[in-house]
């Protein structure tokens, strides 16, 4: 099966197989290596060694998200969120929940947030300590550039929180260019191609001290998980940790540093994006985003209106022929969602775009009703 979906995403067999181990948290072999991918994933974050420090975290996105909210905005304090997309309503709620004061610049899901409209906002409201952006807005496909967001809230003495669940390791981002910037935030089962289970923090280590005790949660605190480090060794874990998928994870990135990182594997999703979105247009199906906002990550496409088109039965007549998509979308108005990232190859998107075709012409839908 041909799994196309933002995440989880479709992995190797060898990272798949590195699940079948049984592992102690505590032996040394282990923690050599997750003290080793603690070292790969903070380069890979542009951090620096002795300033920027990474912080997992059992769980989702989600999770770590919350815990980046809690230890850095202020009980009480306002964070501005542009408003783009599923995801910034999940930041919205997890600030709210967490007794955070979430201030959202609505905007619409088919482009990024600008720099003037991040001014205007902070500038209207000098309460605002922080910014939270989510790079990768898997809803519709769009990118809010983190660059762009921290320099207006640098030039403003403002700091940002950075959800890069579904952009990490392929899209750019340097840690050490951006000092505004207390936590990057990923998670193993993205574009990094492991398995679901870690979420992770990269951040400022001197700032993350600052604001140790202060998220009104043991489970939540960052700067909990890094004083256990500081204290019990960059190689040790707080709870019981995700072993195997902390380990699964490590053979992902031995795979992503053969391709050749970033830059080879983000040539690798925008050659998957480019032959999908094309595939697509060629069935007469319309994408939700015009090209110049369309990200790598995922593909969203307005449904046909044909009488015939339902989105479980498309997705179910694209599963008998070997593709699984979503069956779900996060748009306004009704939409497709097909993932770009994973394991997967432009061949392979060929071979989606024909059981695609396969599949619209069971249910009826020809090109013209598309």
């Amino acid at each position: 099966m041909l799994l196309l979906i933002p995440g989880p995403v479709q992995t190797r067999p060898e990272v798949r197989a590195a699940m079948a181990e049984d592992i102690a948290p505590w032996d040394l072999d282990f923690q050599r290596r997750y003290a080793w991918i603690r070292e790969r994933v903070r380069d890979i974050a542009g951090g620096v060694a002795g300033v920027h420090a990474t912080l997992p975290l059992q769980g989702a996105g989600h999770f770590v998200v919350e815990a980046a909210i809690r230890t850095f905005v202020p009980a009480g304090g306002r964070i501005l969120i542009p408003h783009n997309g599923t995801y910034a309503d999940r930041m919205i709620r997890l600030a709210r929940e967490a007794g955070r004061e979430p201030v959202v610049l609505d905007l619409p899901d088919t482009r990024g947030v600008r720099a003037e409209e991040i001014t205007a906002a902070l500038r209207a409201d000098p309460s605002i300590s922080h910014v939270g952006v989510v790079y990768s807005e898997t809803g519709s496909g769009i990118l809010n550039d983190p660059a762009t967001v921290g320099a207006a809230a640098r030039a403003l003495g403002r700091r940002t929180i950075v959800d890069a669940v579904s952009a990490f390791g392929v899209l750019p981002f340097d840690l050490s260019a951006q000092p505004e910037c207390d936590a990057v935030l990923f998670t193993s089962n993205k574009c990094l191609e492991g398995l679901p289970g870690i979420g992770f923090a990269v951040c400022p280590m001197e700032r993350v001290r600052e604001r140790a005790g202060l998220a009104g949660s043991w489970s939540f605190d960052l700067g909990d998980v890094l004083r256990t480090a500081e204290r019990a060794g960059w190689g040790s874990f707080r709870f019981t940790p995700p072993v195997q998928a902390l380990h699964a994870f490590g053979v992902a990135l031995d795979f992503y540093e053969a391709e050749g990182g970033r830059k080879a594997r983000l040539a690798r999703y925008t050659e998957n994006m480019r032959v999908l979105r094309e595939g697509a247009i060629g069935l007469g199906l319309r994408p939700y985003l015009d090209e110049a906002h369309q990200g790598p990550i995922i593909l969203t496409l307005h449904q046909p209106d044909s009488p015939g088109f339902g989105l479980q039965r498309f997705v179910d007549a694209l599963k008998r022929r070997g593709v699984l998509i979503s069956n779900f979308y996060n748009t306004p108005t009704p939409s497709i969602r097909i993932g770009c990232i994973g394991a997967v190859t432009p061949d392979d998107m060929r071979f989606a775009v024909s059981a695609m075709a396969g599949a619209l012409d069971e249910l009826g839908v020809g090109r013209r009703a598309a």
